[in-house]
């Protein structure tokens, strides 16, 4: 074999090698890359963090730090008897303070809340001093969708108007806000009809009691009726026998309604009337049942002035047939009547979200003269100022 010849058949030799391991193997070619995102491996997705979930246990707290000063007082402390609330003249106090801790998951919710203050010292003077300053305290479930029950004590379902001035448009409470329930001791059903109505009813100890004081249970329901952003209706009533066991019964039926308009982003608007009738002693050689019957009204303007500035104006009456509820909750066959009307006028400065100051003026005349002063003499005007600084969180 030549030299040339060896070397043709090593070329020969080579190039079949090359073919079997070359680019058109199966095994060894590489794949085109596709430009088609349907058929692109899409890269893998990243690991979610698991969501934290809300803790379901709050705390809050509110202070309402107060100088009140009664015009023409009777030289003491004490405003009149029917007041509850900022009820201290020429005197640095506080009316309520409160702490307490709310718990609310899915199904669950129960709150505790411990007050104090000459609020407290008023308007819980008839209750057991063990359960005296007590605020809240209740616990709840969700017996079924949209709905909770919850046993203990809780905020009054009655009025316009609650314990906290800070939530309300004025300073002082109105007549017909002093002389109903603030709290009350039972068992409430609410039900979420939809997101613009809401039902309860409760069973409770009586008018407000934390204590039973007879063997009868009072009864009470609420509508809450939202049909727009700016307008809220609500109309709350109370059923019971509310004279202690050793007592002649009287039954006693109440209706509370009010009306709430957001006219514009600074004009707010509220009409609030409330009735009542209670069983009375017949006079004598009458018969048939006899009823005294009480019926008060308040009309509300708040008005925005600037952006930490608020105004907000009050007028009201209440009469009473004999002063039921307002003087006595048994009143004499020959007891007067009480015929009181009245407005105020405050001003309220909110430096920060969770602090407010406020100054409110509050003139009152009534049909009698039933307002003390110095000297041992009556008058059918009162008249006081009454300022607060109050915090929350």
């Amino acid at each position: 074999m030549t030299h040339a010849s060896h070397l043709t058949g090593l070329k020969i030799r080579i190039a079949a090698l090359l073919l079997a391991v070359g680019g058109t193997s199966p095994v060894l070619a590489q794949p085109t890359p596709t430009t088609d995102p349907a058929l692109a491996v899409p890269p893998p997705a990243p690991v979610q963090a698991t969501p934290t979930p809300a803790n379901p246990l709050t705390f809050y707290g509110f202070a309402d730090a107060y100088y009140g000063y009664d015009f023409r007082n009777d030289n003491t402390q004490n405003r009149p008897g029917f007041l509850y609330s900022h009820d201290r003249q020429n005197e640095f106090t506080v009316n309520n303070v409160i702490l307490g801790m709310r718990y609310q998951d899915d199904n669950v919710r129960g709150a505790l809340g411990l007050h104090a203050g000459s609020y407290v010292t008023a308007n819980y003077a008839a209750e057991d001093p063990v359960f005296r300053h007590i605020y809240e305290a209740y616990a709840g479930f969700r017996p079924f969708s949209k709905a909770w029950l919850d046993v203990g004590i809780f905020s009054s379902h009655i009025g316009f108007e609650s314990a906290i001035s800070k939530d309300n448009w004025t300073l002082t409470r109105s007549l017909m806000a002093e002389n109903s329930p603030y709290y009350q001791a039972g068992a409430r059903l609410t039900y979420e009809v939809g997101p613009k109505l809401t039902l309860t009813g409760l069973v409770l100890n009586g008018w407000q009691n934390l204590r039973e004081n007879n063997q009868a249970k009072a009864l009470g329901t609420q509508i809450q009726w939202k049909p727009t952003d700016k307008l809220l209706l609500n109309s709350s009533t109370f059923y019971g026998q509310e004279q202690p066991q050793d007592s002649t019964g009287r039954r006693r039926y109440f209706h509370d309604f009010y009306v709430s308009y957001a006219a514009t982003d600074r004009l707010s608007l509220a009409l609030v009337f409330d009735v009542g009738k209670q069983q009375a002693p017949r006079p004598a050689n009458s018969t048939g049942e006899k009823y005294d019957t009480w019926h008060a009204g308040s009309a509300f303007v708040r008005y925005q002035l600037a952006d930490k500035w608020t105004t907000a104006l009050r007028g009201e009456y209440y009469q009473a047939e004999r002063g039921v509820i307002i003087n006595s909750y048994t009143p004499a066959v020959d007891a007067p009547n009480a015929i009181i009307r009245g407005g105020s006028l405050g001003l309220d400065y909110a430096p920060t979200d969770n602090v407010l100051v406020r100054l409110e003026g509050w003139v009152l005349n009534a049909g009698d003269k039933v307002f003390g002063e110095d000297g041992g003499a009556a008058r059918s005007t009162y008249a006081n100022l009454t300022s607060s600084v109050a915090i929350s969180f």
